[in-house]
Parts: structure tokens; sequence; C-alpha cells
């Protein structure tokens, strides 16, 4: 069975996506982060055919606020290997070279900035700024500067300082007019609040079309057990399944916290949703505005993304035995 019968939707016909994951990616086997982006990182290139994946970004995250773009690298060699097997259903999979070319690295702790872990726990301005520019931050430039009038989704899965950086620079370098221009094409989804930049984004532009998941993306908790996965992606599948964590800080099993920022692209590519409304139902979640802004907060919360398990679950399991034949 084909997703796209499972659903009704010709895979040919989806509308794609311009697309940027920003991950606190630790390496693996994770010893000093949250295994639950390695989990998030392999859903993600499961679907890499029906987006277009612009940029991945080795960001600053959790305990040691590293930034290191060779663990990306590395899971990318193990996409490498199965990737022959995914374009036997969809052509589009993009080879793992190309990803590769569109690897960046942001900055860290290990590249003096030195980032302290959560909201409010020192001065933006020590972490964006002058001369703090990165790899990453120039990326994400160069990709909303693109002459392609299509917006630009940027999930944040860790630190959001490349983001800011990106808009910092953008700020401080061109007039109010080019500024507005350069933010209007920007959709960023923030996973809950992880550095001092993300406070600086919410505070600072409420123009900027912002989701804001506090709460919300633990609604993915526990929608798989450790059985499932093991039996579904884990085991038997490959050896990009196999680098899938059985569990990671919240728990045993199914714990992508980070998915929910391109879980609601997905939905969308099947008419369960529009990406520019994050106040319809979702499988990222549903989300509230906050009145006078751009920013969508945390509304019926994590349920609204937990209700969907079912769909997302079997299409993601369909996917993964994808990597096998």
């Amino acid at each position: 069975m084909s997703v796209g019968f499972l659903f009704g939707i010709n895979s040919a016909s989806l509308a794609q996506y311009r697309v940027i994951v920003s991950s606190d990616f630790p390496p693996i086997p994770v010893t000093n982060s949250d295994p639950d982006d390695v989990q998030s990182m392999i859903r993600f290139l499961l679907y890499t055919n029906e987006l277009e994946v612009e940029a991945l970004i080795a960001s600053a995250g959790t305990f040691e606020m590293v930034a290191d773009k060779q663990t990306i690298l590395e899971v990318l060699d193990k996409y490498d290997l199965v990737d022959e097997n995914l374009r036997k259903h969809d052509p589009k999979f993009p080879t793992a070279d190309y990803l590769k070319s569109v690897t960046f690295e942001g900055r860290g702790n290990r590249q003096n900035i030195p980032i302290k872990w959560g909201c409010e726990k020192q001065p933006w301005n020590e972490i964006i700024g002058p001369g703090k520019d990165s790899e990453a931050s120039s990326a994400i430039i160069e990709t909303v500067d693109k002459p392609d009038p299509r917006p630009v989704y940027i999930g944040v899965w860790g630190g959001a300082r490349e983001v800011a950086q990106a808009i910092w620079k953008v700020q401080n370098t061109r007039s109010p007019e080019e500024l507005e221009a350069f933010l209007g094409k920007m959709r960023i989804f923030l996973i809950a609040c992880q550095d001092a930049s993300h406070g600086w984004l919410m505070d600072n532009f409420p123009q900027l079309h912002i989701i804001e998941s506090k709460k919300t993306y633990q609604g993915m908790f526990k929608v798989g057990s450790q059985e499932w996965a093991e039996e579904n992606v884990i085991n038997n599948h490959g050896p990009l399944g196999a680098i899938y964590p059985p569990k990671a800080m919240a728990g045993a099993g199914v714990i992508e916290g980070d998915s929910p920022a391109f879980l609601y692209l997905l939905s969308a590519a099947r008419g369960i949703n529009d990406p520019e409304d994050p106040t319809q139902e979702s499988w990222g979640g549903q989300y509230v505005r906050v009145e006078g802004t751009n920013h969508y907060i945390d509304g019926l919360g994590p349920d609204s993304i937990s209700k969907w398990k079912v769909d997302f679950q079997l299409d993601f399991q369909i996917r993964a035995d994808w990597m096998i034949y």
C-alpha cells in the first residue's frame, strides 16, 4: 500500500514547501543531549520527497550548547544507504549528496558564543549581534533572498540563535522596507524556548509569522511505544532505521517533540489544513493567534496533535518499510 493510496492523494501532485530545519543535533549514540532530535530527523528524511529542503542547520541547544554539523552529516551517511530504495517509491527523494551540500553549522560554545540554555537566562546581545554571523545564519539569508515568491518554512528544533542572527543582520544592513520584505517570506515554528534569541524574536517582531509551541509539541510524546518503534522503524529496517533511538529524555518510545515543526506541512499537503493559518487543525497542532500580531501560541494543547496519531504513525510505518524494499 502506498501513502498516496492511503490518503487518497497522488504524491506527484503534492505541494512542495520550501523548508529549513534547525536542529540542536546530538552525536550518535547520544551522550550529551536529548535523543528526540535524532528521532525527528529520521522521520523528516522519510518525507523529503514532499518537501523542498533548502537547508539543514546544526544549531546549539540543550545541555552543552554545541553546534556541530558533523552529527547531521553522519545521519545523512545512513540515509545514503537507503535513499535508492526510497526513490523506487518516489524519484523526488533527494540524494544524500544534495542534502549534505545544504547542511550548515551554527555557532555555540565551541565557536565563542557562550549560550545559556533556556529563556531569559542571559541578555540577547550576548549571543546575537556584530561579529556573530555563521555559515548557518548566512545560509538562511541566502535562502530567503532567492527570487522565489514562496515562503520559507523554518522549523527551529533547538535554539533560535541562527534565525535571529540572520534577521539581526538584515535589520542592521538593509532599509526598513527591505527588512519587512525579508520578514514577510519567513514562517518560523519554535519548539519550546531554548535560548535568549527566542524572546528577542517574539518581543521585537510582532509582524513576523511565528508559531510558538511551548506545550503543544508534547502531543508527540508516547504516540508510539518502544515496542512499536523497534518493530516498525529500528529492527530490520536498514541502517537509517537502526539509529532511531528507542527512548528520549521524556520516556521510552516515540518522543519526537520537534516533529510538529514539519508535520503541519505534511498534513497540509494532504489537504487537512492551510499552513498559512495555524489556527486550523493539523498534524502539528492547533494554535491561537495573539491579537495585533502574526504570532500563534498554544491553544488546545498536546491533544491537538495526539488526536492524529493513528494517521501519521501509520503513514510513518509505511515509509519506514520503503527503506528496505
